[in-house]
């Protein structure tokens, strides 16, 4: 595959040199191409981050970065996923309507927040809902049994949709269990992302599970033609169990999530169980995800979360999907809101800290308007070149009175926010472009949930097992990490 894009890369640069030599006529359509993809990149709406980094290539090889940036923006293969995801979306609205006493309710309760709720509904499709009970997981490990013996009392339907699944004890664990519940007529579908063929499991893996009954596919496999449809992976982590039950978080399916395996010390995840009536959010982001690649409309109904199934309330629970595609930044935006109407202090635990403009600006602002702004960020991480890129933001952050730990014992996966006693997220964000531009990802938004509490006491938990950062701690790494670190910072939009 690696060979296919390199010789399709070839191609392309032939091209662009063979038309070059051939034609004065040509050079000279190719010098203005390249003005009138810069006009046009100038202009266009959109992160200038991601501009700036269109710019270098654009710079230093005038014509063939404009041809490459032509061919990247008409893909066709993600503008015809963008219009697919959008109809799925508007016939998914006739089955999840928002129930306008909650909302109302909502808003009379914190108009803010009922603000915050019609936004998510208009342009993320996300209902708010109450009569949903919430459990915090502070550890991978936890959730497991909890996953377990949740899918053991499947009788109707049991979705997963994961960005990786990886043979062991967990996997196997799992797998086990959907096998019997295939085979007494449990409805049982299997989703992962395509970049699990590259490392984790075996091309032909979907036709395993569907020889046991299960129904299996891969979003985006990945083959040998170059595409931007690539960059765009399914990040997400769902598992709902008869439209009553919904998990979401962190941890995907492999074992050192649960702390099974040892890669980077201990592995720190988090994440939530919903039971009720916000569970049904989770059973249609699955379908939609499921049958971007089905031609056929599904019928909803059937998967519907029984109007009788409902827990006392306990606050409200809005449960939202992240897009790459289109204007709005969702993910980005949910983060950002929490930021800007925090009034005592945001919590925030991250893998990974790759930051743009407007989040850096939320970030100090908020700190310099005396909020306590505190990050819990890993102390031996996963991707050397990501942590030293986040290294580069330390200081900005700490000079404005943004607080940073690293978590001693190992690795934080976890991506929380907690506000106030009040709000709080989580899900599969993760604060970096990947995340908030990029991917494909879910969470759980709590508005006075009594787990609020749990998150809580679950960061400051964590903070004793953290190291403080300051501002001279970024003098003492070596040297060829801050050089690559800052190098790497051009190019942050892109990873």
């Amino acid at each position: 595959m690696v060979l296919a894009f390199l010789i399709q890369f070839a191609l392309l640069t032939s091209i662009y040199v063979w038309l070059r030599e051939y034609s004065y006529i040509f050079y000279l359509i190719f010098v203005i191409l390249s003005v009138s993809v810069v006009l046009h990149l100038f202009n266009s709406s959109g992160s200038p981050e991601f501009k700036l980094v269109w710019m270098l290539p654009l710079i230093i090889f005038p014509v063939f970065g404009a041809l490459f940036y032509i061919y990247v923006d008409t893909q066709l293969g993600t503008k015809m996923l963008f219009r697919r995801l959008r109809s799925l979306s508007a016939y998914t609205k006739q089955y999840a309507p928002q129930n306008i006493a909650v909302k109302a309710r909502l808003k009379e309760k914190n108009p803010q927040m009922g603000h915050f709720a019609d936004y998510m509904e208009e342009y993320d499709n996300c209902p708010v809902y109450d009569h949903t009970q919430v459990t915090y997981y502070p550890l991978g490990d936890y959730q497991f049994e909890d996953m377990l013996e949740e899918l053991k009392k499947a009788e109707k339907f049991i979705f997963l949709e994961f960005f990786i699944v990886e043979e062991g004890e967990m996997w196997n664990s799992i797998l086990e269990i959907l096998k019997e519940k295939a085979k007494s007529g449990v409805e049982v579908r299997v989703m992962y992302d395509g970049m699990c063929v590259l490392a984790l499991l075996p091309y032909f893996y979907p036709k395993v599970l569907q020889a046991e009954g299960i129904q299996c596919k891969m979003f985006a496999p990945i083959r040998p033609i170059f595409s931007t449809y690539y960059n765009n992976r399914d990040h997400r982590k769902i598992m709902v169990i008869d439209g009553k039950v919904a998990f979401t978080g962190g941890t995907n399916l492999a074992d050192e999530y649960i702390n099974r395996k040892v890669r980077f010390g201990h592995w720190k995840d988090t994440a939530v169980r919903l039971k009720g009536k916000a569970a049904e959010r989770f059973t249609y982001m699955f379908l939609e995800m499921w049958n971007v690649t089905e031609t056929k409309e599904e019928e909803y109904l059937k998967y519907k979360t029984p109007e009788e199934f409902s827990m006392a309330n306990d606050g409200f629970v809005i449960p939202y999907e992240v897009s790459p595609y289109g204007k709005e930044r969702v993910g980005k935006k949910v983060y950002l809101d929490i930021l800007n109407t925090a009034q005592h202090y945001v919590h925030i635990m991250t893998p990974y800290l790759i930051l743009d403009y407007e989040m850096i600006m939320a970030l100090t602002y908020a700190a310099k308007r005396g909020i306590d702004v505190s990050i819990i960020m890993p102390h031996i991480p996963d991707k050397i070149y990501a942590f030293a890129v986040a290294k580069t933001y330390y200081n900005e952050l700490l000079e404005a009175g943004v607080k940073i730990y690293e978590y001693e014992p190992g690795f934080v996966h976890a991506k929380v926010f907690v506000a106030d006693d009040a709000k709080a997220v989580v899900g599969t964000i993760n604060l970096d472009y990947r995340s908030l531009f990029h991917h494909f990802e879910c969470g759980a938004f709590l508005y006075e949930n009594s787990q609020i509490a749990a998150i809580e006491r679950d960061f400051q938990d964590t903070l004793k097992k953290c190291m403080k950062m300051q501002a001279a701690d970024y003098k003492k790494q070596k040297l060829y990490m801050r050089v690559i670190g800052k190098v790497l910072r051009m190019f942050a939009p892109l990873m």
